[in-house]
């Protein structure tokens, strides 16, 4: 039996429906905070969005817009969010809803150390030079 997506009670196309107003009321604070009080760069990739929808494209949205809260219009896209170096590729899906973009590209790669150099350590003084 598969189960349907709900977003505090809502289905997706219920939440699809709905304006970004009605939308922000179902979010948490911060999220409806960041909503209302939207800048040029949030709307302008809103309108990005939906100029993209009109053509019936499919293709990826790149954006150095972290900050932007993922609506439910954007379900289904794929996006290239900035990381700081380079534009790496997101899919948009139903439990991203009322998060951001950035929270989903990280900044920070994991950090691999390698083998300590000579004399970095006590036991490295036993080791040739060559």
């Amino acid at each position: 039996m598969a189960r349907t997506f709900t977003f505090r009670g809502k289905t997706l196309e219920e939440l699809k429906s709905m304006s970004i107003n009605d939308f922000a009321k179902l979010l948490k604070a911060r999220q409806r905070r960041a909503l209302m009080r939207m800048g040029i760069r949030e709307k302008q990739l809103i309108k990005k969005v939906e100029k993209i929808e009109k053509k019936g494209e499919n293709k990826i949205i790149r954006t150095h817009v972290r900050s932007a809260v993922i609506l439910p219009s954007w379900v289904g896209k794929k996006f290239a969010v900035f990381n700081g170096k380079e534009f790496q590729e997101l899919y948009i899906t139903p439990e991203m809803l009322g998060h951001r973009l950035g929270e989903f590209v990280f900044t920070t790669k994991r950090v691999i150390h390698s083998a300590p150099g000579i004399r970095a350590t006590r036991g490295s003084k036993f080791l040739a030079v060559k």
